[in-house]
């Protein structure tokens, strides 16, 4: 039997190791060849090794939309995303037979990607319109105007406008609203991320999204990232990654 060799380009340890170990218990041989995080590792990887057999990649990495890879380097693999993102903002992926996983990703699903992997002849080429259109469906999702969280026993709607930051901590998700309230909000970061607007909230780093009117100051910090002193902190240190700084800057002047 055929191994194949696959890298996976996801930017949470977590997801990438529950991705590696679903792919190594599958039916298939695979051997994981690299795990990479970033827009610029990926770039860099696929330039210095031999072409893999299969690509696993996120769609938000560290520094950005995985889509920027294709415009910084010729990527000769068949690709296959992984996602939070609701199956209509990523309807494109089928305008030109992409495969993709939403997370969490299941066990049926990724063997059931994998069958088609094995009965389909890839092309490696990923039509730049349909990127064009995944890009546009991404930065502009189906925004919401509330999130549920939970107040006590119930839950309640809270509108997003009044959301100053939102955190996870031990694998729970928390809002802090303007008036420094805080809810458990009963969903990943990712899946959260998905649904705001792109223009008025940041992910700053892997476990805090931020509000710009909640930034009240910015400042150098060291190995080239950013730290923000914002509304409501509660004792916590706000940290833009170093991947993230530039895109942060970008978002700030948007």
């Amino acid at each position: 039997m055929k191994i194949f060799r696959i890298v996976i380009i996801e930017d949470e340890p977590r997801a990438a190791r529950q991705l590696q170990k679903l792919i190594t218990n599958s039916t298939y041989s695979f051997e994981v060849l690299s795990i990479l995080d970033s827009v610029e590792e990926a770039v860099s990887w696929l330039e210095t090794n031999l072409n893999p057999d299969l690509i696993f990649m996120d769609i938000q990495l560290a520094d950005g939309l995985s889509f920027e890879i294709f415009h910084k380097t010729e990527v000769k693999a068949p690709i296959i995303f992984t996602t939070a993102f609701d199956q209509y903002a990523i309807r494109a992926f089928k305008v030109n037979s992409i495969d993709y996983l939403l997370k969490p990703i299941q066990k049926e699903d990724l063997q059931q990607a994998l069958q088609k992997f094995q009965a389909t002849t890839y092309t490696a080429s990923i039509n730049s319109e349909v990127l064009k259109e995944l890009l546009h469906s991404l930065q502009a999702p189906n925004v919401r105007n509330g999130i549920l969280v939970k107040e006590g026993s119930a839950y309640v709607q809270v509108p997003i406008a009044t959301l100053a930051y939102i955190y996870s901590e031990t694998s729970i998700t928390f809002g802090i609203t303007i008036d420094n309230k805080r809810y458990i909000i009963d969903e990943t970061m990712d899946q959260v991320q998905s649904t705001l607007p792109y223009t008025d909230f940041f992910r700053i780093n892997r476990g805090q999204i931020v509000h710009k009117s909640a930034i009240q100051k910015i400042e150098p910090y060291f190995n080239h990232r950013l730290k923000l002193e914002v509304l409501h902190d509660r004792n916590q240190d706000f940290i833009v990654s170093r991947q993230k700084a530039s895109n942060f800057k970008e978002w700030l002047n948007s």
